[in-house]
């Protein structure tokens, strides 16, 4: 099979399983796509409404800045106007009127000072409305971030499980600054065209109805092509911005993933995998950039056409005696005039095409489902848990438990161990209501979880993972994530506790240790003890622990473990391992096997049974 092909099919594959926001099926129509995209079909017009809500809360400056932008509009068409006069004045026709060398002078004088004073107001009014839609615009834009952001925190795990990184950053960066585009010059474009559009119709019929009319019965023609090649290019620019968030997304997760690129000596498949991506982008690009690119001719020779029937008219009116030089000359720029705003906007589609399907993949995360919190109550939590037959599946019909049930007291250090795919971090999953389980209950303190504030039930429970993630700021900082009303008192008793205090204490600046890039000047383990710290400072009553010392050294694991012991005292703890050393003196161990439960009890137990945890202790069975 060729490379490319076997690339193909995998996206195609992700695509249909929903693990990438991409439309390599061809077939697949606009409304299809769209609904792929946000759940329900997104229209032009629906998607400018929307945005329009960003910019309508500024609405005072925006009516201050069409006020300025009709006033340097009118002004433009006034000071074409005026050149009927001065022209028909300048070569003795003014409503029949002869002139004398010095009225011509002085009308003359008397018409620059007014065209002077016309061109001063048109320059302020172009230039404060533009200020002014600038300042919107980006009102607008921190609005939108704002409210991006927001959702992101208020979304549920699963959604970041579903989406690539680097696609959701794409929507933050590439996305708001194509809308931040259109905002920051189109849309001052299309206002001020749409104004010199109307106003030079208007003052062309009143110059001469005929030519008037000509230009008028031209606009219909103009729109409709205008509006056909739109609906066409539409769909090439939603693709553009899928390709590039989805080529964004491999970028970043090769980035973060590049010493695994290294060590299996994957560099030549992941270069052919980005040229398949980057081919799709090419694809698009120059689909969407085709596409918008066609109206900006069409237009242009449409306008030229009535541009030249407007001038044979307008001689022969000449010619009949019904109507002036100056009134031609002026025809004809009001022509031009009308044909300029509309090329300019024409050839803004690609941008304004560009920036609503950008629109359209912001305002699907904004419209994703937000994760619930159906519980408001704040019962004391001590640590008593009981599972009574639980089933869950992350996908429908497909269960991960199936019917667990377990009763936890208070204080119990309770281990699960089990193949991957077991259930293990399901169990913990569901504790902290990362998901909600389908079937049975869970009940902390008697009280099922659901009663319960998300917030208030996750303040009391503790995480430690295996893959630890430290912030851009101190150390101290860093510690205070677990409790952000705690004080310097507290971060330094819950170093010592965790036994970070011991490398703390080493480094140059202590506490204000400035941490960058994940801690990448720190050791794993070291990373892991702040992580603990973060759990001790939070003084929370149940405790659990993820894989918590899989991804360091046997050494290091026991200096780690010290401060695991002194975190776990009094607090019921789940303790998530594959190694089943670190489980020993757990006073329950659960064994899991495909969802249930197949074994319970302590160690020793456990081995008396000589089952399956017998066999994996003695190393006659390994964990998948």
């Amino acid at each position: 099979m060729d490379k490319y092909e076997r690339i193909k099919q995998k996206y195609e594959r992700d695509a249909q399983v929903g693990k990438k926001d991409l439309s390599f099926n061809m077939k697949m129509d606009s409304r299809q796509r769209s609904m792929k995209l946000t759940g329900k079909p997104l229209e032009a017009k629906k998607t400018i409404k929307r945005l329009f809500k960003y910019i309508a809360k500024d609405r005072l400056l925006l009516i201050i800045a069409i006020f300025l932008a009709v006033v340097g509009v009118v002004s433009s068409l006034l000071i074409s106007y005026f050149l009927k006069p001065i022209i028909d004045n300048y070569i003795n026709i003014e409503n029949g009127k002869a002139f004398t060398e010095a009225e011509r002078i002085s009308l003359l004088e008397t018409w620059l000072i007014v065209l002077s004073i016309l061109s001063g107001v048109c320059f302020l009014g172009q230039y404060l409305s533009r200020r002014i839609m600038l300042s919107i615009s980006q009102n607008s834009l921190k609005r939108m971030r704002n409210d991006l952001y927001a959702k992101l925190e208020r979304l549920p795990i699963s959604f970041f499980d579903k989406n690539k990184t680097g696609d959701i950053i794409s929507r933050f960066t590439n996305d708001v600054d194509n809308i931040g585009e259109m905002l920051n010059t189109t849309l001052v474009e299309i206002i001020t065209g749409v104004i010199q559009i109307v106003g030079t119709i208007f003052l062309l019929i009143y110059v001469n109805y005929i030519l008037g009319l000509i230009v008028v019965l031209a606009t219909p023609i103009l729109m409709f092509l205008t509006k056909r090649i739109i609906k066409s290019g539409t769909q090439a620019f939603r693709g553009q911005s899928r390709a590039l968030g989805t080529l964004d997304g491999y970028v970043s997760e090769m980035i973060e993933g590049e010493k695994v690129v290294k060590i299996f000596n994957y560099e030549n498949e992941s270069i052919d995998e980005f040229s398949y991506l980057n081919d799709n982008l090419k694809y698009y690009q120059a689909k969407a950039q085709f596409k918008s690119g066609l109206i900006g001719p069409i237009t242009h020779q449409i306008c030229n056409v009535i541009y030249v029937i407007v001038a044979i008219l307008g001689c022969k009116f000449i010619i009949d005696r019904t109507f002036t030089v100056g009134g031609l000359t002026i025809a004809l720029k009001y022509t031009r005039q009308y044909n300029r705003p509309i090329n300019d906007i024409s050839m803004q589609t690609n941008v304004i095409l560009s920036s609503l399907a950008s629109c359209e993949r912001v305002f699907a995360i904004i419209d994703e489902k937000e994760e619930e919190n159906n519980g408001e109550q704040f019962y004391p939590i001590n640590g008593d848990i009981k599972f009574d037959d639980v089933s869950f599946g992350y996908i429908k019909d497909v269960m991960v438990l199936k019917h667990f049930n377990l009763d936890i007291k208070k204080g119990t250090k309770i281990a699960l161990v089990g193949s991957t795919g077991a259930g293990k971090t399901t169990i913990t999953n569901l504790l902290n209501r990362f998901y909600d389980y389908n079937d049975g209950h869970i009940y902390l303190d008697g009280y099922e979880i659901i009663e319960y504030d998300k917030a208030y039930l996750r303040r009391n429970i503790s995480y430690v993972m295996q893959d630890t993630h430290l912030f851009t700021g101190t150390i101290k900082e860093n510690i205070l994530y677990g409790n952000l009303e705690a004080n310097e008192d507290d971060v330094y008793a819950a170093a010592q506790l965790s036994c970070a205090d011991k490398f703390i204490s080493h480094l140059p600046n202590k506490y204000d240790t400035l941490i960058k890039n994940d801690g990448e000047s720190l050791s794993q383990g070291e990373r892991q003890l702040l992580n603990i710290a973060r759990c001790c400072i939070s003084k929370s009553p149940i405790i659990v622990l993820d894989e918590a010392t899989s991804s360091v050294d046997t050494r290091t694991e026991s200096f780690i473990q010290e401060g695991l012991y002194n975190l776990m005292k009094e607090k019921t703890t789940f303790i998530v391992a594959h190694r089943l050393s670190t489980v020993r003196k757990c006073d329950l161990i659960v064994v899991l096997e495909h969802g249930t439960i197949i074994e319970v009890g302590n160690h020793d137990q456990l081995l008396n049974l000589k089952g399956r945890y017998y066999n994996l202790y003695n190393g006659h069975e390994e964990l998948d």
